[in-house]
Formats: structure tokens, sequence, C-alpha cells
């Protein structure tokens, strides 16, 4: 595993995403499971864990509590708030400082810390991200020692570049693989140019960049890939990357036409990986395999220009086009 810098501090450049962890979105992963996907991560050199307090409504940080109790190496979590419906913190409530303060407790509660490395706020609505209370919340409550870094996890270059301009963020996490290039030249030197880790999520577009799927794959009713497929439950973009599933199919064969290997999702990541403002990549897991998968991709070598200006072209004359969603 290879480490890059989160501020002061050495991540590695292969995180583990655990959306899948909470059991809701991507079919039910149960608990040993789970465990046995982070101690297989942790075993592979891995240190960097983004959940969500929604993703399963507090099962995926819960289950990271408990890995946490167990290991004995140095992780760190990053969690997300902002998503939640319950009452009586729930959308749009949720955007005062007494209901953020709030989460982050019931996350460092779930996850058994005393303080959170990286609370993010997680897609929150376009017009709370200019206005700007949210940041100042997020300043007080590292002022107040429960969180050492504040993000934001957005859904479009107009939101990384509203929250660029707020002082002492810490990171930004995007959508940002093979179907969705075009990011880099909209904020990435800005980014780098401030000092904001970019952490990248959806990185295999929800497995389509694996290459193992065919027009016939289906998906359990309870996986996003079902019931969001064409964004009916919440932005496109986070579900294929906003590409509709056929045709996403169709352009993964034509990609791994292009890579040096077999290896897609492996060659999918290490290009996400030669983007040196990139901090880290944080693909998800349902199995250990798919853990030990991801992480060989830190072992590969860059990909050659050529092959970076042949997958650019791809990308701008026939990509680019097909995805739907607000990106």
């Amino acid at each position: 595993m290879n480490y890059r810098l989160f501020k002061d501090t050495a991540i590695a450049e292969i995180g583990l995403g655990t959306w899948q962890l909470g059991s809701a979105d991507w079919g039910t992963v149960n608990e040993t499971e789970a465990l046995n996907i982070l101690n297989a991560y942790t075993d592979a050199g891995g240190n960097f864990i983004d959940t969500a307090d929604v993703y399963g409504m507090g099962v995926s940080e819960k289950i990271i509590g408990q890995f946490l109790k167990t290991t004995a190496k140095e992780v760190f979590v990053a969690t997300k708030l902002g998503r939640r419906h319950d009452e009586p913190n729930g959308w749009p409530q949720n955007f005062g400082y007494e209901a953020m303060k709030a989460q982050t407790l019931e996350s460092m509660e779930h996850l058994g810390l005393s303080q959170l490395f990286l609370q993010q706020l997680h897609c929150i609505p376009t017009e709370e991200l200019r206005e700007g209370a949210v940041f100042d919340h997020l300043r007080r409550l590292k002022s107040e020692g429960l969180i050492k870094h504040f993000g934001a996890s957005v859904e479009t270059a107009e939101e990384a570049l509203i929250c660029l301009e707020q002082e002492g963020l810490a990171s930004l996490q995007v959508i940002f693989n093979l179907f969705r290039q075009h990011l880099a030249d909209e904020i990435f030197h800005k980014a780098a140019a401030k000092g904001v880790a970019l952490i990248i999520r959806v990185p295999l577009a929800s497995g389509l960049l694996t290459g193992k799927f065919t027009e016939d794959t289906t998906f359990a009713s309870n996986d996003h890939r079902n019931f969001n497929a064409n964004g009916e439950a919440f932005n496109a973009g986070e579900t294929f990357s906003g590409i509709s599933f056929k045709k996403g199919v169709q352009l993964s064969q034509t990609i791994k036409t292009l890579m040096p290997d077999e290896r897609l999702s492996q060659w999918a990541i290490r290009w996400i990986l030669d983007h040196p403002e990139v901090t880290t990549v944080i693909p998800g897991a349902s199995k250990i395999s798919q853990v030990d998968n991801n992480v060989m991709a830190s072992t590969l070598p860059p990909l050659p220009a050529a092959t970076h200006q042949a997958l650019r072209k791809l990308y701008d004359e026939e990509i680019r086009q097909q995805i739907r969603g607000h990106y």
C-alpha cells in the first residue's frame, strides 16, 4: 500500500468505502462478513475508512466501532452528516448547529471515538453550501475538539467550487472515474492550490468498471443499482455514475480494450491515482476478494500517456453526453 498526505497525516491511497456495510442500498452484508472485510483491508495496509450516519442508519458506523475495539492498528475514520430524515433532527432541520452537533456526538458514540478524524457534509442542498452557516457550525465543532478536520461530499463541480472558498476546509469528496473525467479540469488544480484533499468516491461506477456485468445482470430489490438505476431515489450520479446500465456495460468493454491487460477494475483505480491531486480513492466492498483486488491497484505502475489520451478521447466523444443527473 502506498500513502498520501491528508494535511499532516499519511493515509492509504486506497481507502475503504463502507456504504455496503450498512446493509442498506447494496443488498445485505452480515456482521461477520463486514468485520472480515475491515480486517482484510487493514491487514493489507489500509488505514482510511469512510462511512456515514445514514449507511443503515448507524449500522455501518457501529460495525466499524466494533472493529476499532479489536484492532491495534491506527485507523483514520471519516463520517458524514446531513441526509438524515428522522425526527427531531431530520432534513431540513439537520443544518442547524445543535442538530449537527447531536449527529456528530451520535457518530462518535457509534464509532467509540472521542474525536472524529473527519466530519463531512453529505451532499446537502447547494443553497445551504452557498449560504455558508454549515461551515461555521463545522468550525465550531472543530474548536470544541469534537472533530479534527471537516470537509464536504458534493454532487457537482459548482458545489465543489463553493466549498473551496471556505476557510479551513480539509477535504472534498467527489465522484470521479472513467465515466466522470471532466471534474479534473474543473476543480483539481484549485483544490491542490488550497491544500484541500480529494477523496474519490464511486471509482468503479457502482461496479460497471469491473467489466464483470452483462446487459442481463440483475440486482437485489434492496440494491440501489436496482431501485435507483435511473435516479428514482436520489441523484442518478451515485448509481453507475449516471450512465444507463446497458450503455455502461458496453462502454466498459470498450474501455477494457484500451487497458494494458484484463484487470479493468485495478487499472480504473490506477487511472484515478495517476492524478497527483488525488489523496485517496474509496471503493466499497461486499467481499474480501473485492478488498484484495482494489488494494492491488496501489501496486500497479502509472498508465502510459498514450492510454490516458485514448481514454480521454473516448470520454469526450462517446461518454460524457451519456451522463444523467446533476453533475
